[in-house]
């Protein structure tokens, strides 16, 4: 197994060329300890998610972990999947620490550091919560826009917020603030898609004053004002009015930006193009992508995408293509990504013409033969207590609800259950992508039992349908468990106002440490 010093690695980080830093913990270890360009690849969920994060079997990759022997193991699988370039960072963090070189916590870091750079730069506006509630309370004309998915919104949000994710601003803008008086107010949950997304506005040259409320919804509480919960008001859905303008907007900011601007011929060649990686983004909403895409692309949401890129583009100066219907939010993205420091990156002309595809990205990956146990087989088993559950959710969505009596796990650390295992009966398993990481969990399983091991046909989604019930509670698993994901300051059952004001330190703080890295290249 080839291994690489860390004086090698920041010596490839800054040579210009194809490169991929992978990091075989999972998010939860990860977010503790890791280098500036290293995207999670938990070992857990490599066959799943490696084909996504590194399209090319050829791109250069540099595992890591934090010296436990995981990265060892991620690499072994890499070359057996068929990747040629593989090698492991010598000492792991621990060595990288050693040799005097920057670790961060936190996950989306390259995107976290970049909204504080983008506020610096542009002298992008804010206000504070309690700003922003007097606002409210004397009837300003206002119009509040949370930038985050919708099912972040509906958890919380700022009263009176409508969610219009980050990348649908300013594509929609003319319609939602058609008076140019009426002050527009974007947030998220704490700094960066609030930034961003005020500065997309103001870079798209919306006649409005545009803001960003200071530290979101974790500013507002911890000034003490409530969050709605359950809020449900959106964007108004289809084609927004004005298109010509804004397309004619986002082709400015394209330009400025140095970002080009491609043809299906073009794309087709890249594709058959061995020697680099390229990804196919599709940046329109998850729904529009679903409904109907370009064979071979993936769905990130443009806001998303600028906020979390590193869940899509793992290889640095990799070819990148965002596609969309009309060009308006594909540009927009494309500037923002160009801008931190994707330096080969397009936007595909007339992107959805033709034949199309439906439904999911697939990750193309061969599952083992497995055994589908029936719902009411499992059913009738449990009740009869000669079954067990064994559930692969995120920790924080098995929390939200989970078939009675089932045991969270994580694949590959499986043998952490084992004493909770029935030694007869049926041993149950499922995940929520479709039972794939259940399927791959069987065999490992069957290992650590004598039980019948197979996986539950159409999972906890399946039971919930037939009106079984579920579980909710959360502390199980506790926080300290939760090594799969990490947790947000509301995903904490204890220190929640603390945790909201170390993380809003830990961005604000981003500047001076991507500063001391030296590799960050945003610009």
């Amino acid at each position: 197994m080839r291994r690489i010093t860390p004086a090698a690695l920041k010596a490839a980080i800054r040579d210009g060329g194809e490169l991929a830093i992978l990091d075989a913990r999972e998010e939860g270890e990860f977010g503790r300890s890791h280098l500036f360009w290293a995207a999670p690849l938990p070992l857990s969920r490599l066959p799943l998610m490696a084909r996504a994060l590194v399209p090319n079997p050829r791109a250069r990759i540099v595992v890591t972990d934090d010296g436990r022997g995981l990265a060892e193991r991620a690499a072994l699988e890499l070359e057996t999947m068929g990747y040629s370039d593989v090698s492991v960072l010598d000492g792991g963090t621990p060595a990288w620490e050693r040799a005097g070189y920057v670790l961060f916590s936190g996950v989306n870091v390259p995107s976290k550091a970049f909204g504080e750079w983008v506020e610096h730069r542009y002298g992008t506006e804010s206000i504070d919560a309690l700003e922003l509630k007097a606002l409210i309370d004397r009837g300003e004309r206002l119009l509040i826009l949370d930038s985050r998915p919708f099912e972040e919104f509906t958890r919380m949000s700022i009263p009176g917020g409508i969610n219009v994710p980050g990348g649908e601003l300013a594509y929609r803008i003319a319609a939602l603030a058609p008076d140019p008086d009426t002050l527009v107010v974007v947030n998220c949950a704490g700094r960066t898609r609030s930034i961003l997304g005020a500065q997309s506005l103001r870079s798209f040259g919306v006649p409005n004053r545009v803001v960003a409320l200071r530290n979101g919804t974790m500013g507002w509480e911890l000034a003490g004002l409530s969050c709605a919960r359950g809020a449900t008001a959106r964007y108004p859905q289809g084609e927004p009015p004005g298109l010509e303008e804004a397309l004619a907007r986002a082709e400015a900011l394209r330009l400025r930006h140095g970002v080009g601007l491609v043809d299906r011929d073009t794309l087709a060649s890249w594709q058959a193009d061995p020697s680099r990686t390229l990804y196919l983004l599709d940046v329109r909403d998850p729904s529009e992508y679903a409904a109907g895409h370009l064979p071979g692309s993936r769905s990130a949401p443009g806001g998303q995408l600028v906020q979390a890129t590193d869940s899509w583009i793992a290889v640095r100066n990799a070819r990148v293509v965002l596609v969309d219907d009309t060009g308006v939010r594909a540009r927009l993205a494309a500037h923002w990504l160009a801008q931190m420091g994707h330096r080969d990156i397009h936007v595909l002309e007339r992107g959805l013409e033709g034949k199309l595809e439906q439904g999911p990205w697939q990750p193309g990956v061969e599952l083992p033969v497995f055994e589908t146990l029936p719902l009411r087989m499992v059913k009738a088993a449990l009740d009869a207590g000669r079954c067990r559950v064994v559930d692969l959710a995120r920790s924080i969505d098995f929390r939200d609800g989970h078939i009675p009596g089932a045991l969270w796990g994580v694949r590959t650390r499986l043998d952490l259950l084992a004493e909770h295992l029935p030694e007869t009966g049926l041993v149950a398993v499922t995940s929520p992508d479709g039972n794939r990481a259940a399927a791959l969990a069987v065999e490992e399983l069957a290992d650590l039992t004598a039980a019948r091991v197979g996986v539950l046909e159409g999972g906890v989604a399946a039971w919930a349908a037939a009106g079984l019930p579920l579980v909710a509670d959360r502390t199980d698993p506790p926080d300290e468990a939760c090594i799969d994901t990490y947790l947000r300051p509301y995903d904490r059952n204890t220190g929640v106002a603390e945790a909201m004001a170390d993380y809003l330190s830990w961005e604000i703080g981003l500047l001076k440490e991507i500063a001391r890295d030296g590799d960050a290249g945003f610009g």
